[in-house]
């Protein structure tokens, strides 16, 4: 496969602003820096069940600020085998730190070629300055 030498620790983005990074034959999903400071303070985080099977698109779970709820969408296939925990206690950490220790959840048995239809840093950069 032409994307492995690239795989892995690399980020890739939807244009629902979720990320995704390959970690070995798992991904870490969140949400990205833009999407954050969009919402704003995140007051509750909502993450799908451990165990769950997602398909890319799916609702898989919901932020809510003071002033709005926005659902979060899977990037890629796979199934939940970690949620971040640390959400619980302080989901303010997914505004602080959403593509780093605000990371979502964690998959495994991802489908590698669903990463095609995402886009890279770049890409992601340029889309962004469409809106």
């Amino acid at each position: 496969m032409s994307r492995e030498r690239d795989l892995h620790m690399e980020k890739y983005y939807s244009k629902t602003h979720e990320w995704v990074r390959v970690d070995g034959d798992d991904a870490v999903v969140g949400i990205s820096r833009f999407a954050a400071k969009e919402l704003g303070d995140i007051t509750y985080v909502e993450t799908p069940r451990e165990g769950s099977d997602v398909i890319v698109g799916d609702v898989v779970g919901s932020l809510e600020t003071v002033n709005a709820t926005s659902e979060v969408y899977s990037p890629v296939s796979g199934t939940v085998i970690a949620v971040n925990h640390n959400l619980d206690d302080d989901p303010g950490l997914a505004s602080r730190s959403p593509e780093g220790r605000g990371w979502l959840y964690r998959l495994e048995n991802i489908d590698l070629a669903e990463l095609d239809d995402l886009m890279d840093e770049e890409d992601y950069q340029d889309y962004l300055n469409t809106l």
